[in-house]
């Protein structure tokens, strides 16, 4: 069954290479041309406040131990390089003999996502190229720029804001830009 859908996934690792998972899946997604399958991979994880000797300090545990989450569209080839990457064991909810897997419900995604402190924004934003926006967040935040690229499907748009006296290309997420300018 191959969609043409973008899902979250759950992939099963060597408990302890989460993270090593991480970056080689974004690694081989984009050394193999796969950004357009391949979006988004993620180590649940979360700060716990732990008193250990009588001190107390904040520790960032692993939630789901053995496991990462991926955002994909499941066609052949983004299975097969998920699939492979070196410390994956399988997909969850994949019944062997080369079968797709099952995704997350998207309730179940959101709420992973809030206990980690992260939001999941599934946003349409209405601009379209040449456009001027306000940049809200990250590090071009209160700047504006002209559109110069749109990108629906991964929720990014590329901007072009002056810094400096020069006009620079950023590529922005849809929640880091507002459409009202002052």
């Amino acid at each position: 069954m191959e969609s043409h859908e973008k899902r979250w996934y759950v992939l099963h690792t060597y408990s302890g290479y989460e993270n090593r998972v991480k970056s080689n899946l974004e690694s081989r997604a984009q050394s193999m041309g796969m950004q357009d399958y391949i979006f988004r991979v993620v180590v649940a994880n979360e700060t716990v406040r732990q008193v250990k000797d009588g001190q107390a300090k904040e520790v960032v545990e692993n939630t789901f131990p053995g496991y990462v989450l991926v955002e994909m569209v499941m066609t052949d080839q983004a299975w097969y390089i998920a699939r492979n990457t070196p410390g994956v064991t399988g997909f969850l909810g994949s019944h062997g003999g080369g079968s797709k897997p099952t995704p997350l419900l998207p309730e179940e995604v959101e709420r992973i996502m809030k206990r980690m402190g992260a939001e999941i924004t599934v946003s349409d934003l209405d601009v379209k190229e040449g456009d001027t926006v306000k940049v809200i967040a990250g590090p071009f935040a209160d700047l504006t720029g002209k559109v110069t690229e749109v990108d629906h499907e991964k929720q990014k748009l590329k901007v072009n804001v002056e810094m400096f006296g020069r006009e620079t290309s950023a590529e922005l997420g849809f929640d880091q830009v507002d459409t009202a300018v002052d």
